[in-house]
């Protein structure tokens, strides 16, 4: 039985430490480390804020407040939580980039690229249910409005919009399905994160040339890599404490501080940052159906890519106008969370509504399209 303990040690400290990788990879290939890291830091902070935290419509804002005031460093355990899902979805959504930029979505790697999505798409849920716990006017109107776009179901919305909030409005039994799925759902995260990294070892990382792992030339990830990674993650963490200690409420709402109240609607409902993207897309459509069907297509484009595009060569590093293109989704994207944060009117109905016809025509004209040109040239021209 030692024996076997101990090769299974041994084959769990070969898989984290000694598996070749690419001699050239940049720092863009740390942030998988820094979402990890991320994670590890929402749920051990989040099982010491349930110790505290009331699930009642109640006492919901109070109890947050209590931890603020009263509960020994209460305080920074609560915004090292509320903050670090701001950073977590900063490094997710470099590390997506990241992905789109260098080809990783393609074959072989599909299965990362699909269990990674699946990671964001979860996240995402916790991040929606997690935001409204505080029970503050944006919490708790936000969660109105989110839920309320299940009534697009044909036939069946409305009473699914009911089924959802356990009552007729958002009220005592949401707050407590919410929590306990908020809860939950994190350790359903660390199993896709299990499955996201025996794929990612299995098949082996990409790297910025584009070039398969059995072409190239690679090092063990133990020492060099694990060094890398601690010094990417020492900035990383000096820019979270930085928010953490001068600006703890920078990237929070400031209607969140005022307890929920059913009767008075905020002049200007908006989510968190990191979910503006998707709240822009929503309004930039007049039918709400229609809506919300562009704003799941938003990430459900993402999953169609690997199979509308074929790349000879997947890098954007040697190809010279899909290169700028990618730049031009950035703004677009940056544009989009922009526009997001302003008040549903003109002229910003009008450029989300640019915007998003630009992100589609971006994932379904110009990669599948540009980059045949882009082959043809690269084939029939470059080679000669």
């Amino acid at each position: 039985m030692r024996n076997i303990e101990k090769l299974k040690l041994k084959i769990l400290y070969n898989f984290f430490f000694f598996y070749p990788v690419a001699i050239n990879l940049s720092y863009l290939w740390n942030f998988g480390i820094y979402a990890l890291f991320c994670l590890i830091f929402q749920i051990i902070t989040g099982i010491f804020l349930v110790m505290y935290y009331i699930s009642d419509s109640v006492s919901a804002f109070l109890s947050v407040e209590y931890i603020m005031r009263e509960v020994s460093y209460g305080w920074i355990l609560r915004y090292l939580h509320a903050n670090g899902a701001s950073f977590f979805f900063l490094v997710i959504y470099v590390h997506i980039f990241r992905n789109l930029y260098f080809g990783s979505y393609l074959y072989p790697r599909i299965y990362i690229w699909y269990s990674g999505l699946i990671i964001y798409i979860l996240l995402v849920i916790t991040a929606f249910l997690g935001y409204v716990l505080p029970w503050g006017q944006m919490s708790y109107w936000a969660a109105t409005v989110i839920t309320n776009l299940v009534s697009v179901v044909p036939y069946i919305g409305d009473s699914l919009v009911i089924w959802l909030w356990g009552s007729y409005s958002v009220d005592n039994v949401t707050l407590h399905r919410f929590f306990s799925l908020h809860y939950f759902f994190p350790f359903i995260i660390v199993l896709c994160v299990v499955l996201h990294l025996i794929f990612l070892h299995e098949i082996g990382s990409s790297n910025p040339i584009g070039i398969e792992f059995k072409y190239i030339d690679y090092i063990l990830f133990y020492p060099y890599y694990i060094y890398k990674d601690l010094f990417g993650l020492s900035i990383f963490f000096i820019l979270y404490g930085f928010i953490v200690f001068f600006f703890p409420n920078y990237l929070g709402h400031y209607d969140n501080y005022i307890m929920a109240n059913i009767l008075v609607t905020p002049t200007h409902i908006v989510p968190e940052w990191y979910f503006l993207f998707f709240y822009a897309i929503l309004r930039a459509i007049p039918d709400k159906m229609s809506g919300v069907i562009f704003m799941l297509m938003g990430i459900g484009v993402l999953f169609v890519i690997p199979f509308i595009i074929e790349f000879e060569v997947s890098s954007l590093l040697f190809r010279c106008l899909l290169r700028y293109f990618f730049w031009y989704l950035v703004f677009i994207c940056l544009l989009l969370g922009w526009v997001g944060s302003k008040p549903a009117e003109e002229p910003y109905i009008f450029i989300s509504q640019l915007c998003v016809v630009n992100y589609y025509i971006y994932f379904l004209v110009v990669l599948p399209y540009f980059s045949k040109i882009e082959d043809y040239f690269w084939i029939n021209i470059y080679r000669k």
